[in-house]
C-alpha cells in the first residue's frame, strides 16, 4: 500500500504553490487584466481565485470539521470565497494572499494525522459518490490549482512570455547537448 501523509500533502502543495507564485511574479501588473477571451477570467482573477480557493477547504476540514456538507454549506463557502476573491484587486494583494494563505494552508496540512485524512465527508443526493475522504478532498485543492496554473501558462504564451517551467526544461535540455 502506498502511504501519503499530511506532511506529504503539504510538501506537494508547496511545490505547486511555489510554481503558481513564480507565474504571478513573472507576469507584469499591466497584464493582470488580460483575458484569453471576453467571457473568461483575467489573469488577475484566476490568481485571486487560486489564492482564495484553499481557504474554504481549510475551514470545512479544519475549523468547522464537517462530516457532512449540505448544498447550503457549499453555497456559503462559495460566497465567502467569491467575496475574498473580489477583495484581491491588485497584483501585490494577490501575490501576498498567495504567499500567506499558501503558507498557512501548507502548515495546516502538515499537521493532519492519518486518522483525520481517512475520515469521510458525506454529501446529499444526487451527489455521486455520496462521500469522499478528507484526503481526497484536500488533494483536490492541489489539483484545482494545477488546473488554473495550466490556464495561466497558456495565457503567458498569449502575452508573449515563455513560462518558467518551459524555460527550465529547455535549459536542462541545452545543458545535456
Amino acid at each position: 500500500m502506498t502511504y501519503y501523509s499530511g506532511p506529504d500533502l503539504a510538501r506537494s502543495f508547496r511545490v505547486v504553490r511555489d510554481n503558481t507564485l513564480r507565474i504571478a511574479n513573472d507576469i507584469p501588473e499591466d497584464k493582470y487584466g488580460f483575458r484569453a477571451t471576453p467571457e473568461t477570467r483575467s489573469i488577475g482573477e484566476i490568481l485571486a481565485h487560486v489564492a482564495a480557493g484553499s481557504e474554504w477547504q481549510h475551514r470545512l476540514h479544519g475549523i468547522d470539521r464537517k462530516n457532512f456538507v449540505s448544498f447550503e454549506d457549499f453555497a456559503r463557502y462559495g460566497q465567502d470565497t467569491r467575496t475574498h476573491e473580489q477583495r484581491l484587486t491588485t497584483r501585490s494583494a494577490i501575490i501576498s494572499a498567495l504567499e500567506v494563505q499558501g503558507r498557512q494552508f501548507a502548515e495546516w496540512l502538515e499537521s493532519l494525522t492519518d486518522d483525520v485524512l481517512a475520515e469521510t465527508v458525506g454529501f446529499p443526493p444526487p451527489v455521486n459518490p455520496p462521500q469522499k475522504s478528507r484526503f481526497e478532498m484536500l488533494l483536490g485543492v492541489k489539483e484545482h490549482e494545477m488546473h488554473h496554473r495550466a490556464q495561466l501558462m497558456l495565457m503567458q504564451r498569449l502575452i508573449g512570455q515563455v513560462p518558467h517551467l518551459t524555460r527550465q526544461r529547455e535549459a536542462r535540455m541545452a545543458a545535456r547537448r
